[in-house]
Order: structure tokens, then C-alpha cells, then sequence
């Protein structure tokens, strides 16, 4: 394990500048870069100010995300030195978002609502998350994980606890890390819909009457000590522990009594190995809304006293809220207070705010309007999101007494499915009809693969009318998928429990049918128009949001987007998970959603003439460590072994070099300990689409004995869904549950179009 992580290179974007440097000498004198809108149109609205980086322009023929991050990547590289050529299969990409390419979803939509045939199907490729870290490794060659985390606020910092994730665990030596989000009319509406902007600049913790949009990129290097050690890097500071929860409480609204947040603090402490009393310097989520305040203010009380021995602060009060970026943004910010000895401020107070702030909250130090100098050797940096994900790191100095959690050393089991396909909605339905040779529902128009649910399955897993009746399609099949999930698995939720079940969600295109649908309206009948309905269900962790509120999960929660491959990744995740934090089972899904729009969207982009077949569903794999499982008596259906990841730098559409898809499966093996003669079930990766297929074809060479099986085949290409199912299929043929299968091993493969490709190991349990 590469246990000291640390941080060598910086790159900033945002309201009050354009490099890490001039955006933290603003920050600290207390410059506020909130002010009219002008990127959307917001003459009807009540609100009309935001955080914009004006001077900064968005190259013709780029979405202004991926421009976004790809100038504060350059300046993050150019910081650290980093020479991403020297081993570019060492250096892996992790980028959050919350809204991803939405200007380019508006500039489809308008050319969609104005005529049909005009939209390009180049600006469809702009629109997902998984764009963004495509672009940021094509930027600079990275040939290692490339992920998006798409836990709306929340995602800029998980990016950064992934990264050091990925370090720790061996798999990378440098991570190019971070979050992106550009001010859009998405957003903006949705926010105004939601009553929750303010007409002022917002005044966090103060007069907190609500946001006040932002847009911008925050990147670092993370790195292994020992990389950055050996090629004379400047080291800013290390990477800590992080903490994560899930509330499992309201889609948009923080639980009032702060539970998550405050367990998400406790957690990312305890898993440093520090105490609260250590912490110099806490960045607040601090957006400005009064529930987030009020919660989020009972938690830090609660864990770290009014008595002022630590200072706290809201840079959102400069810049808006960055959504997605605003972890990393934040996080330049913290490493930047730890290099210069300066914690920046909480602007917009007066004398009369601040004598009712210590009426509120004793000498808790918010660091009114001006920065302030001490010695800053700890820094925790939180963030919260739709969803109820909460989210929480620490930095250090380096060289700062810490002590990390050590990897628990467990085994990591599959103990349950939940599948909700084309092919039955249960995971007994499902195995039955592959048995039988059954056929999957189809479009009787359009020919794609279809999944519903319906009254009957939210009856029998115990969702009321009022709860799903607020649901999208994907939210709809993910709850059942989850629920029954837990019941094949035998797990029950209670209070004993539900902090120590996580989830782990994957997706390649999140709930595309609202965003559609939320942004087409506001093109026709204005921004101030947007629906409050729709907008919770926009961000793409709404569905397993909205699970852990069902279920009850409060443990570890974060969803991934890479496209199709999505689903394995999001399994492979989950095991590191395990064996690395407090959860004794993590629910691995797989979700994507078809429908008119998603049809119309991958037909503009050429895949359904190139010989892809949609489909849709969600799966849900139940992953469990040993202690656990045989603590429950759980059936063990396999274990997980090893995961391998490859990029190959390439538009995003295309897929890219066979041998990349060969490198990932050479780095699963190796690490579950295996060769290519022991495997005897291929989960296959293809989809009708002719470079897909030989680059599977060329990478399998090896495997002439393994019985090849392919879900897209079955059910169609179903995208992080047919990832996970792939896994559970191959687990249930281990098991003897579906018929075939030799020897003690599978190897399921994922493909996404931009070409990263994952591989992992099942073994026989």
C-alpha cells in the first residue's frame, strides 16, 4: 500500500481569477467575483447575479466543462512537473460534475426545438459527464483509470478521495484530479425553480437566504510520495483520510439534524488518524441556503466545539457555487492555506453579524470578511449534495503525525442481485429465462430492448405511491433493483446497520429523459419557467439517491459515470471500498434508462446505424466482506478477485486500441493471481458496433478455451446495466444457478466509447 499521498500541482479557475495563485490572493483579501449573470437569460427571474469567469472563452467547437478543465489541468501539470509521456498508463484521470456538458444540452435542445434535423450529433457527444475526464486524458496522453464522479456538489471532493484511492491501492502512481461546471441556464433555472438562489451576493452562515451560482475548475496532481520523491516534485501538502454518508433523508434537502454530514466528518478524522482538536482550518460547504447553514452548522458544533480553537470558512461567499467543482475548487484553496500560513475568509459581514453569530455559535471562528494568518497543519474540507451525499477530506502537511486506516484485509464476496431487465425483473426471473432460452421484451416501434417496472413491483418491495409517483424511469428501476437486491441477499436494514451498507452507482448517461424534458422547457417558455419536479431528477446520483432514502442506506455513497463500462467500474470501486472503510456490504449498480429521447440521442451520434441495439434496466450486486457474509450464514454466489483499468486516448465516440482492452485484462489477472488458461467464462464486451468487436476479438486471443457469453446479446445494450448484469450473470453461472460455464473463473470485460476499458475477476465461492 502507497500509504503517503500527496499533492504536487495546482490549477484554478473561477469567479475571482484565473490561475491558483491570483484566485487565492483574491480569496484572501476578500474579493468578490459574484455579480450579473451573463451567459443566461434571467430577465424574468427573481435572482440575476452568479459567479462567472467572463474573461475566459470557451474554444469554438469545445463545451465549456471540458474547456474549463482542461485550462486548470495544463496549469495543474505545468505546476507539478508531472511528465505524463514518461508512463502513461501510471497516470489515471478522476473528474467530478454535477451538470456536466449542460451548455452544450442547451445548444442541442435549441437547435432540437427549432428543428429537428439540425441537431448535431457532435454536440450529443459534449453532453455526458464521461466526457469530461475523456477530454482531460486526451489533453495529455493519460492511459490509466479514467472516471468521472457524478455526486453533484459532492464530486470535486470524492474525485480527490478516489484519486488518492487509486494510489493507495497501486493501481496509479499520478492522478490528474478535480471537478468541472459551467454557469448554464440548467442549472440556473433549476436552482430559481427550486426558490433556493439569492438576489444578493450570498452570505453564508450570516444572512443565509441562498445560493448564489458559480462556475469554474479546480485540479490537482495527486500523487504517490515516493513517484513524486524519486522525479524532485514540489510537494504542497498530503492527502489524508476522507469520509463518506449518505443522509437517507430528502432528494434536495440536508437531514436537519446533520447526521450524515456530521458522520461524514467523523469518518474522513477517524480515518486520518487525528482528532478534532488537530484541525486548523475547516472549508466549509457553506452555501448560503438555510437548511444547509443550519445543519451544517450543528454538525461542525458538534464535532468541533464554539470555542474558537479552529477556523472555518466559506469561499462560495466569493465564488458561488461551483456545484460539482466546488470540492475541488475549495480543495486548491485549503492546500494553498497550508503552503502560505492564510486561511481566507467568510465575506459579508458587519459588526451587527457578527455579534449575532456568537449569540449563535459561541467563538466559532467563520473568519469574518478578511483572511487571517496561523499555522495551518490539518484542513478539513466538506461538501454536500442532492442525494444526501455528504463528503468530507483532510489535508496535512507534510510530514504531520497521522495515522491512516490500513486495508482490513478481507475477502470480498457476491452475496445477491437485484435485476431489473428486459428479461425479467427479478434476479430468479432473469435466471429462469436465460435457462429456457426466453425472449427479452422489445420496442414494437423502434425494436430496442425495454425494461419496466410498474405498481406490482414497487407493491412488493414495499415503495409507496407517494414515493414513486416522484420518480424518473431510472430512479423507478433502481429503487426496485436495490430493494430486492437486499432481499435476495437477505440483508435487512436497520439502525444497528444501515451506516456500515453503501452504494456504489454507476452510469454512462444518467436520466437524459428529464434533462431533456427540463431543458426544453425553459427554451420555450424561459428560465424562469423551469420545473421544480423535473430539476431534483436531473443530476445522475438522483436514482441511488433516491434508493437510499428507500432502503434506509446511510454508509458510503458515491455514483460513477464512464460511459458503459460504468457498471464494472462501479463494482471494482466498491470492493476497494470495502476492504479500506467502516461498510461490511456495498450495493454495486449499474443503471441506464432508454426511451424516445435516449434513442434520438444515440441515433444523432451514429451508434444505432453502426449496429448498436439499445436497451435499458439496472442491476444491482450486493458485494459483502467475509467476516460479514459468514457472520450472516449468507450464500456466497463469488468472490471478487481483481479489476484492471486502460484508457486509450481517443475521441470521445470512439473506442479505441485493441491492446488496451488486452493491458486491462493482463492487470486483472495479475492482480486476482490468475492466468488466461484458468479462465473459463468470458463475459463479453461487444455490442454489434465493428470497432468495438475487434478490438475484443484481437484482446481475446488467449481465451479460445472460456465460454464466451454476451448480456447484450440477451437484453441489448443496456450500458452500465449489461456491465453489472454481466457480473451477476457470470456470478450466478459460477454458482450453478444459470447453466454453463467451466472451470473456477470469469472474466467480465466493459468497453466506453472514448476508450477506457475494465476488466475483472470472479472466482467459484
Amino acid at each position: 500500500m502507497n500509504d503517503k499521498v500527496v499533492i504536487t500541482g495546482l490549477g484554478l479557475i473561477c469567479a475571482i481569477g484565473g490561475s491558483a495563485d491570483e484566485c487565492f490572493d483574491n480569496a484572501l483579501a476578500g474579493k468578490v467575483g459574484i455579480k450579473e449573470v451573463e451567459s443566461v437569460e434571467h430577465s424574468a427571474c427573481y435572482a440575476h447575479i452568479g459567479g462567472e469567469n467572463n474573461e475566459f472563452v470557451t474554444p469554438d467547437g469545445e463545451d465549456r466543462a471540458s474547456a474549463l478543465c482542461v485550462k486548470a489541468a495544463k496549469e495543474a501539470v505545468a505546476d507539478s512537473g508531472l511528465d505524463v509521456s514518461a508512463a502513461p498508463s501510471r497516470v489515471s484521470v478522476v473528474i467530478g460534475s454535477c451538470v456536466g456538458g449542460a451548455v452544450s444540452i442547451e445548444k442541442f435542445y435549441r437547435d432540437y426545438v427549432a428543428d429537428p434535423a439540425s441537431a448535431k450529433g457532435e454536440d450529443v457527444l459534449k453532453m455526458p459527464i464521461s466526457a469530461i475526464a475523456n477530454n482531460v486524458a486526451l489533453a495529455f496522453g493519460a492511459q490509466g483509470a479514467v472516471d468521472n464522479v457524478a455526486n453533484a456538489c459532492a464530486a470535486g471532493t470524492m474525485s480527490i478521495s478516489i484519486a488518492a484511492d487509486l494510489i493507495r491501492s497501486g493501481k496509479a502512481d499520478a492522478v490528474i484530479a478535480g471537478g468541472s461546471d459551467p454557469m448554464s441556464s440548467l442549472a440556473f433555472s433549476g436552482f430559481h425553480a427550486l426558490h433556493a438562489l439569492d438576489s444578493e451576493p450570498c452570505r453564508p452562515f450570516n444572512k443565509s437566504k441562498g445560493i448564489a451560482l458559480g462556475e469554474g475548475a479546480g485540479v490537482l496532481i495527486v500523487e504517490s510520495y515516493e513517484h513524486a520523491k524519486a522525479r524532485g516534485a514540489k510537494i504542497y501538502c498530503e492527502v489524508l483520510g476522507s469520509g463518506v454518508s449518505s443522509d437517507a433523508h430528502h432528494i434536495t434537502a440536508p437531514s436537519p439534524d446533520g447526521e450524515g454530514m456530521q458522520a461524514a466528518m467523523e469518518r474522513s478524522l477517524a480515518n486520518s488518524g487525528i482528532s478534532a482538536a488537530d484541525v486548523d482550518y475547516i472549508n466549509a460547504h457553506g452555501t448560503g441556503t438555510p437548511l444547509n447553514d443550519s445543519s451544517e452548522l450543528g454538525a461542525m458544533l458538534r464535532v468541533f466545539g464554539s470555542e474558537g480553537k479552529v477556523s472555518c470558512s466559506t469561499t462560495k461567499s466569493m465564488v458561488g457555487h461551483c456545484l460539482g467543482a466546488a470540492g475541488s475548487v475549495e480543495a486548491v484553496m485549503c492546500v494553498k492555506a497550508i503552503e502560505r500560513g492564510m486561511v481566507p475568509p467568510t465575506v459579508g459581514y458587519t459588526e451587527e453579524d457578527i455579534a449575532l453569530m456568537r449569540e449563535k455559535a459561541g467563538d466559532f471562528d467563520f473568519v469574518p470578511n478578511k483572511g487571517k494568518a496561523r499555522g495551518v497543519e490539518y484542513v478539513q474540507s466538506n461538501n454536500y449534495a442532492f442525494g444526501g451525499n455528504n463528503a468530507s477530506i483532510i489535508y496535512a502537511k507534510e510530514g504531520a503525525p497521522r495515522k491512516l486506516a490500513q486495508p482490513n484485509g478481507e475477502r470480498v464476496f457476491v452475496t445477491g442481485f437485484g435485476i431489473v431487465s428486459p428479461l425479467g425483473n427479478t434476479a430468479e426471473q432473469y435466471a429462469e429465462n436465460v435457462n429456457s432460452g426466453a425472449s427479452a421484451a422489445r420496442c414494437g416501434n423502434c425494436g430496442d430492448y425495454i425494461s419496466s417496472v410498474g405498481k406490482e413491483d414497487f407493491d412488493s418491495v414495499g415503495i409507496k405511491l407517494n414515493f414513486y409517483r416522484k420518480l424518473d424511469k431510472l430512479s423507478q428501476m433502481t429503487c426496485v433493483s436495490g430493494k430486492r437486491a437486499l432481499a435476495n441477499a437477505g440483508i435487512e436494514v436497520t439502525d444497528d446497520n444501515s451506516k456500515k451498507i453503501g452504494i456504489v452507482a454507476g452510469t454512462s448517461d444518467g436520466p437524459q429523459t428529464d434533462i431533456a424534458n427540463f431543458q426544453k422547457g425553459i427554451i420555450e417558455h424561459g428560465t424562469q419557467t423551469g420545473s421544480a419536479f423535473l430539476f431534483p431528477n436531473t443530476v445522475y446520483n438522483a436514482a441511488p439517491g433516491y434508493f437510499s432514502i428507500a432502503a434506509g442506506v446511510k454508509g458510503y455513497n458515491v455514483t460513477l459515470s464512464n460511459g458503459a463500462a460504468s457498471g464494472i467500474a462501479a463494482t471494482a470501486f466498491a470492493s476497494r471500498v470495502l476492504r479500506t472503510t467502516q461498510n461490511e456490504a456495498i450495493l454495486a449498480i449499474g443503471a441506464d434508462e432508454d426511451s424516445e429521447t435516449v434513442h434520438m440521442l444515440y441515433e444523432k451520434t451514429g451508434a444505432i446505424a453502426a449496429g448498436m441495439t439499445p436497451g435499458d434496466g439496472a442491476v444491482t450486486v450486493v458485494l459483502e466482506r467475509g467476516s460479514s457474509a459468514d457472520k450472516r450464514g449468507a450464500k456466497k454466489y463469488a468472490e471478487v478477485l481483481g479489476s484492471g483499468f486502460a484508457h486509450c486516448p481517443s475521441e470521445f465516440g470512439r473506442y479505441g486500441c485493441a491492446d488496451k482492452l488486452k493491458e486491462a485484462i493482463s492487470l486483472a489477472l495479475a492482480e486476482s493471481g490468475v492466468s488466461a488458461e484458468d479462465i473459463g467464462i468470458v463475459m463479453t464486451c461487444s455490442n454489434g458496433i465493428k470497432e468495438l468487436s475487434d478490438a475484443e476479438n484481437a484482446a481475446l486471443a488467449d481465451f479460445a478455451g472460456a465460454e464466451k457469453v454476451n448480456v447484450r446479446a440477451l437484453c441489448g445494450e443496456c450500458r452500465a446495466a449489461s456491465g453489472a448484469l454481466g457480473i451477476a450473470h457470470a456470478a450466478m453461472m459460477l454458482s450453478g444457478d444459470i447453466k454453463g460455464g467451466r472451470g473456477d473463473y470469469a472474466l467480465v470485460l466493459g468497453a466506453s466509447v472514448g476508450g477506457s476499458y475494465n476488466a475483472l475477476v470472479l472466482k467459484k465461492a
